[in-house]
């Protein structure tokens, strides 16, 4: 009997890594593991955790992932973290999916939870706050998303775009005071930037605090002595503030 092509290429990925028993036991626990454990938000202690099966789960999700079999991969990592809901790699893995399909709606929830979970600065939470923050400026949640955008500034001190895209967004919304926190938190964290300074100033301007205003003016043109732009804005905006 020919076996159909992608099966077959499911099966040898099993044997080639080793899990088929694995596969072989999820698969006659697995119909009833959310049932077992009930809501995903649940905490859980104790003999309701199955780790040994999380790890299981997470690992067929995983090689249905690969195969860009994605439905069936969310199916096994919310089952992985039906029997283990602090399962890092199927949190993670589940949040990617969604976004990667571009349910956002489902996605952000795992990633704050997985956010919540981190206790060490890495590369895969540096990703997770700044999508985080970008979708719920994408949705109009300010509220949340400044926090997560703040967070994101300090993790991740080198991104200077993020923080004029995420200033941008907050000023062109109407909430130039979260355009104000945002300049300054990165001026906190990378204080030799004197752009920064220079927009901080452009939006203290715009809201009509011309001496804060020029006080930013000032700190860029200290940053940056050489630039005759700075000098003359400072120059400029001092004149105003005479009349």
């Amino acid at each position: 009997m020919k076996l159909p092509q992608n099966l077959l290429v499911l099966l040898l990925t099993i044997l080639a890594t080793g899990h088929f028993a694995d596969f072989a036991s999820a698969q006659d626990g697995a119909s009833g593991i959310i049932e077992r454990y009930g809501n995903l938000d649940i905490e859980r202690t104790g003999p309701t955790i199955d780790r040994e099966l999380a790890q299981k789960m997470l690992r067929r999700g995983n090689t249905y992932s690969n195969l860009e079999r994605y439905e069936e991969a969310i199916e096994e990592y919310r089952k992985a973290l039906s029997a283990d809901p602090n399962q890092i790699e199927a949190l993670r893995n589940l949040a990617n999916t969604y976004y990667f399909l571009e349910r956002y709606s489902e996605a952000k929830p795992l990633l704050a939870r997985y956010i919540a979970l981190q206790t060490n600065v890495s590369a895969a939470l540096i990703a997770a706050v700044s999508t985080l923050g970008q979708l719920e400026r994408q949705d109009e949640n300010f509220e949340q998303s400044i926090v997560y955008d703040l967070r994101a500034i300090e993790l991740d001190p080198d991104n200077d775009s993020q923080v004029h895209v995420m200033a941008n967004t907050y000023n062109n919304a109407g909430h130039a005071d979260k355009a104000i926190q945002i300049y300054g938190k990165a001026i906190e964290v990378a204080p030799g930037n004197a752009f920064f300074d220079r927009s901080l100033g452009r939006i203290l301007e715009q809201e009509g605090h011309l001496a804060d205003a020029l006080a930013a003016y000032q700190s860029a043109a200290a940053k940056n002595p050489d630039s005759q732009f700075y000098t003359d804005l400072v120059e400029s905006t001092q004149r105003r503030l005479e009349q």
